[in-house]
């Protein structure tokens, strides 16, 4: 089932001066038709100024398209009357957790959004001690977010999301303000809620590790979609991702300048143990010959 579906998608951005006359037209996204299947995790890469952070803003009806159309679980973002349900639908998850982080204590902020929708008292604070449990925040469920480092506030943001119970969860470069600690942490906890909870993830991000576990990739270059594969697929092709200013992780880079040396290493090697694995056969290959010349040598 395609839990979100673009067609034909255009946004642009309009700039107006004083008089409110029209200055200027920027396309962010031009034509963009995907559809995303429920359940999935998959990552948005694309350098700044591509459309993904536009695209992603869609899909909670923060933006409207322009032209062209967009469902989030059958439903049209363009109706007013769709607009609550998919924004308890799509939650949303921004780069900065102080912007969405508002209550005085943890608990507090992770209730706010299903008292927001209705949500009765009793049930409220059973959807808290599930939240702050998934996301391993339990014990910090009477601290002030202000004490919290930048992860554990990031982990709170998601936890007030998944409070409403969504269906997908839209993280909009949500590591990009965290130390390497912090972002491990916030992936480790998305990818946990998409394989226990069955929860869409849609992962805009321009951290090339993060991705190496997604099911899918899709790469954004002005406002097209240009690439769109499994990572394997989509970091085999290194030299086009370079075209469109975007890099690999550090391992397939080096797998892939070293073929172009003339080892023979495989395509969209994605981590240290592929590479690894990869490299020793290679290295023994290399000890046996070494060990038959020693012998020859010796015979002679």
């Amino acid at each position: 089932m395609k839990i979100i579906k673009a067609a034909k998608l255009i946004f642009e951005y309009i700039r107006r001066d004083e008089e409110e006359k029209i200055e200027g037209v920027t396309r962010a996204i031009d034509g963009l038709s995907v559809e995303i299947e429920e359940g999935s995790f998959v990552a948005v890469l694309g350098h700044n100024g591509s459309g993904k952070s536009t695209f992603a803003k869609h899909i909670n009806g923060i933006l409207l398209p322009t032209e062209g159309e967009i469902w989030v679980a059958g439903m049209d973002t363009a109706k007013d009357e769709n607009l609550w349900e998919i924004r308890k639908t799509a939650g949303m998850v921004f780069q900065n957790p102080d912007n969405q982080i508002i209550g005085n204590i943890v608990e507090e902020d992770v209730g706010f959004g299903p008292e927001n929708i209705g949500v009765p008292t009793e049930e409220i604070w059973k959807r808290v001690d599930d939240s702050l449990e998934k996301v391993g925040m339990s014990l910090y469920r009477m601290q002030s977010p202000n004490k919290l480092s930048g992860g554990q506030k990031q982990r709170v943001a998601i936890a007030g999301v998944m409070a409403m119970r969504p269906k997908c969860i839209v993280l909009d470069e949500p590591t990009a303000m965290l130390d390497p600690n912090g972002r491990k942490e916030v992936i480790q906890t998305v990818h946990d809620l998409n394989r226990q909870e069955g929860i869409t993830v849609l992962l805009i991000t321009h951290y090339m590790e993060e991705v190496i576990d997604a099911d899918r990739v899709i790469v954004m270059d002005d406002g097209k979609m240009v690439m769109d594969g499994s990572p394997r697929e989509v970091f085999s092709q290194v030299e086009t991702l370079k075209s469109y200013r975007l890099d690999v992780p550090q391992v397939t880079e080096l797998a892939y300048e070293l073929k172009k040396e003339g080892l023979p290493l495989p395509d969209g090697i994605l981590t240290k143990e592929e590479f690894f694995s990869s490299l020793l056969p290679l290295w023994r290959e290399v000890q046996e010959g070494s060990e038959v010349q020693k012998e020859s040598g010796e015979k002679v």
